[in-house]
């Protein structure tokens, strides 16, 4: 793609899956979990603990700096719509005509984990899903006929896992029944804000994202564990498209957790497409190995080598035969440790691309330093918890007010970027990757 040219439609999804095209992107961490911590008072805004809301025109132009044609970039609900019949544009305003005007492409992240705080029980008040599509609808009016890609929601997977396994964020429910009852809440959002866009803008490209994992096991008698891992894996990209029926793997499991055969049909009846499939996967975190020992079933993240990025995008192609696009990735740790997984998991792309597999974007994520979730419920100061995996670090000192350091992964980034192609290859067709996945 050429910088600044606008690719990012449902009509253009043939151009992207072409051979010589490729996505470079990059994204700013915007995880928004407004309900405080009982023990600490604390909520995590990202934008707010890494300086964004203040800085967001310095931010974007480093973004302008790499020369990326396209970001994930995402929108802070809580503060567009703070009461039920309130709305303030003013940033989201600023921020996404600010990247128009850099002609980066935005990808816009609608819902990253939190929700307005008014809106009680949050994934199981009945009427997220309405609540959910107005305000999406109401952003891509705005933006009709100029921002086309959108993420409804990212990491449906995780949201229900914290919001319903874990019971760390609203509504604050634990076990695999929880996960299940918000799983659902969350996938009937994304359904009823993807038909809503649609009548919006039938135009417009959804980017689907959820966090990936590859589960193992040493030990044989853990296979029936490890295979219902990974199917949970893929379950919201298999509810919202309509996947799940009576022969399909968890459709028992669902059943015995609380959703009935009427919600599944819902389902099959409202099933939406997947254009594009965003895969998020980091070496210290995706991998996992099951074990059991006398202290129950545990999970350990050996850190991955690059390799699986190829066995991931398999497992993808072949469930959902959709272009995928590495919508996150990058490594905790120094400038050389980021800089050698940047080196593998785009070699690892290339690789991928060899073998016909439409993996048509490259996104690493974060841009700059995060706060790690454990800010919330921690008592150290915001620094402390500065995990840095960007190009440009966070400067923790107190006087430095969190400037932007450069590292050298920024001219790294920007040489894979100026090759095009060249370091990821050319996608090798076939029959499958040559259809036409929009007409």
């Amino acid at each position: 793609m050429r910088h600044g040219e606008r690719t990012l439609t449902k009509q253009n999804l043939h151009r992207i899956t072409a051979p010589d095209s490729f996505l470079w992107a990059t994204g700013i961490e915007d995880t928004f979990i407004t309900a405080p911590w009982p023990k600490t008072g604390r909520t995590l805004d990202e934008y707010e603990l890494t300086g964004h809301y203040e800085r967001w025109r310095e931010d974007l132009g480093l973004m302008s700096e790499l020369g990326v044609g396209c970001a994930r970039y995402g929108v802070p609900w809580h503060r567009v719509q703070p009461a039920p019949n309130k709305w303030d544009w003013s940033f989201a305003d600023q921020t996404l005509e600010r990247l128009l005007e850099l002609e980066i492409e935005p990808i816009v992240d609608l819902v990253h984990y939190g929700l307005p705080p008014w809106l009680e029980g949050a994934y199981l008040n009945p009427d997220f899903p309405r609540f959910m599509a107005d305000y999406a609808a109401r952003l891509a009016t705005r933006f009709k006929g100029r921002i086309h890609a959108y993420t409804p929601l990212n990491e449906p997977r995780i949201t229900a896992w914290y919001c319903g396994k874990l019971g760390w964020w609203p509504p604050f429910q634990r076990g695999w029944r929880g996960f299940v009852q918000v799983m659902h809440g969350v996938c009937r959002g994304i359904v009823q804000t993807v038909e809503a866009l649609g009548r919006v803008d039938p135009d417009i490209l959804f980017v689907h994202v959820d966090a990936t994992d590859l589960y193992e096991s040493p030990q044989p008698e853990l296979a029936d564990e490890v295979f219902r891992r990974q199917e949970i894996v893929f379950l919201a990209l298999d509810l919202v498209s309509g996947r799940i029926d009576e022969h399909h793997s968890l459709y028992t499991w669902l059943l015995k957790n609380g959703l009935t055969a009427n919600d599944l049909d819902w389902f099959h009846e409202h099933a939406v497409e997947l254009p594009v499939i965003g895969i998020n996967l980091y070496p210290m975190f995706s991998r996992k190995i099951l074990t059991r020992g006398e202290r129950g079933l545990r999970i350990r993240m050996p850190y991955a080598t690059s390799e699986i990025v190829e066995r991931l995008a398999e497992l993808y192609w072949i469930r959902y035969r959709a272009p995928l696009m590495i919508s996150e990735t990058a490594s905790v740790g120094s400038s050389k440790r980021r800089c050698d997984w940047l080196e593998s998991s785009v070699e690892a792309t290339r690789r991928v691309r060899e073998r016909g597999i439409p993996l048509v974007g490259y996104t690493w994520w974060p841009m700059f330093a995060l706060v790690t979730w454990a800010y919330r419920q921690g008592e150290q100061e915001a620094a402390f918890y500065l995990k840095q995996m960007g190009f440009w670090d966070l400067d923790p000192a107190p006087s430095a007010n969190l400037a932007r350091v450069r590292t050298p992964l920024v001219d790294e980034f920007r040489r894979l970027l100026e090759s095009g192609t060249e370091a990821v290859g050319q996608l090798k067709q076939s029959e499958e990757t040559r259809r036409v996945y929009v007409s």
